[in-house]
């Protein structure tokens, strides 16, 4: 700045120079003739027309120095307004003659470093919003006012809201669950991290989150606010279930024939095996709790291999309809028994599949029609092509199943009704064990039911090629 003031100081005194200069001419040159013209009109406007002269030839010079000096310190001026306004796109006009052209670059070189903190900053927060609205749980932030002031696309989805139910909105008017909002209150009232699993009802479906929430520290230890993350668990509760329901079922269905074999043959040890009708009586008995152990336990051996981790079919082309054909076959007897009548409609389809395999899924699926159906019932199967799938559909007229249970269809030892199924010999795991070899095969299944009037399995399978 100091080269800047010397010269706009030289300028000022050549200007205030020129200005005396000039007066002093007038004075001097023109004071004789003021003598010999006297007191004239003609002597006075000369004087005038000489100092209007001067007068415009000082303007002149005041105006330059304007535009040399004053001029680049109003674009300056103008610049750093523009940058006080948030326009970091502004800049000065340098010039390296001008005595401000230092304080131009300056202002230059802060304006382009604002630009490029503004930025990353807006980065910085582009890719703070991408992480929160991306992210696979729920988030909401209340301020110091108990005001809503950040969630995401999760929150609002699991809680059927719109921007205009949260934004800016107090969290205790908020249409959330009462569990949800009294951990809030908590939270907010507290200034205290705390952790908790609540769950609420969602129509039909009972939904499980884990919540946590913290308190939103500035610097200097500075409250401002509390941040709520919300965690699905729903499936891993269901799957937590699945897996007590299973081991409960198992040790069930295996104490149960343990416990009568051992009932029985501790009486016949007792000596009942004296009377040759009630050896007889409880040796059959015996090797039909047996033979259900039995098949208890190859079903769940089976259930393990079908579950693994990269179990595989021997997909080979396959004639569909002679694999229906070979399990109506297999469950001819038990037909008889309940004086069921089973009605086909095939179509000659080849599947890519495991010959073996299918008939055990499709023997299960008839053998569940069977036992879930009243004597002299009807079973329907079909077989026809649906583009390029092969469908096959068994539909019986049994007890049918509540849209409630549908889901649960497919685990393992799960039953509609209990009493039925055990009566009947069924382990429970047949449909699990169906669901697994389906997909092994790349196709699915669906389940179609009216409770009291009864269901349709679908199967979707691949054509060979």
């Amino acid at each position: 700045m100091k080269p800047f003031r010397r010269r706009l100081l030289a300028t000022l005194v050549l200007w205030l120079g020129t200005l005396l200069a000039s007066l002093y001419i007038i004075i001097v040159q023109f004071f004789p003739l003021y003598q010999e013209l006297g007191n004239t009109p003609e002597f006075w406007l000369l004087l005038g027309l000489l100092f209007l002269l001067a007068f415009v030839i000082s303007v002149a010079i005041g105006y330059r120095i304007l535009k040399i000096h004053i001029a680049p310190i109003e674009n300056i001026t103008e610049t750093a307004m523009e940058l006080v306004k948030g326009n970091f796109r502004a800049r000065a006009y340098e010039d390296a003659e001008n005595g401000s052209g230092q304080l131009s670059s300056t202002i230059n070189v802060l304006a382009r470093n604002l630009q490029e903190i503004t930025a990353v900053r807006e980065m910085e927060q582009e890719r703070l919003m991408t992480l929160v609205e991306t992210m696979g749980s729920g988030l909401i932030m209340v301020d110091r006012q108990g005001k809503i002031s950040l969630f995401n696309k999760f929150f609002q989805n699991e809680f059927k809201l719109s921007s205009e139910d949260l934004s800016g909105k107090f969290y205790g008017v908020l249409p959330i669950p009462p569990s949800l909002a009294d951990f809030i209150e908590k939270v907010f009232m507290t200034e205290t991290p705390a952790r908790e699993q609540i769950e609420y009802q969602a129509g039909i479906h009972t939904r499980a989150l884990e919540v946590y929430g913290a308190p939103v520290l500035g610097s200097h230890e500075q409250w401002l606010g509390i941040v709520i993350v919300l965690h699905d668990i729903t499936e891993l509760k269901r799957l937590e279930q699945i897996r007590k329901d299973f081991v409960a079922n198992v040790s069930h269905e295996l104490r149960t024939p343990v416990t009568s074999i051992k009932g029985f043959s501790e009486t016949l040890i007792d000596g009942a095996y004296k009377d040759e009708d009630t050896l007889l009586s409880f040796l059959e008995i015996i090797q039909t709790e047996t033979n259900r152990l039995e098949t208890l336990i190859e079903e769940l051996l089976e259930l393990s291999r079908v579950e693994q981790r990269g179990f595989r079919v021997d997909a080979q082309p396959t004639d569909m309809k002679a694999v229906i054909e070979y399990a109506i076959e297999m469950v001819q007897p038990s037909l008889e028994g309940k004086k069921m009548l089973l009605k086909t409609s095939l179509e000659p389809l080849t599947v890519a599949g495991d010959a073996n395999r299918l008939v055990q899924i499709l023997m299960n699926l008839l053998a569940n029609a069977i036992n879930y159906s009243a004597p002299e019932k009807t079973i329907e199967v079909r077989l026809y092509q649906d583009r390029n799938q092969a469908v096959v559909q068994v539909e019986d007229q049994g007890i049918g199943v509540a849209p409630t249970e549908i889901s649960r269809l497919f685990e393992r030892f799960y039953r509609v009704d209990k009493a039925r199924s055990r009566n009947s010999g069924g382990t429970g795991l047949g449909l699990s064990i169906v669901k697994h070899l389906v997909e092994a095969h790349q196709g699915e299944i669906e389940v179609v039911s009216t409770p009291g009037k009864g269901s349709t399995f679908t199967i979707f399978l691949p054509l060979a090629d």
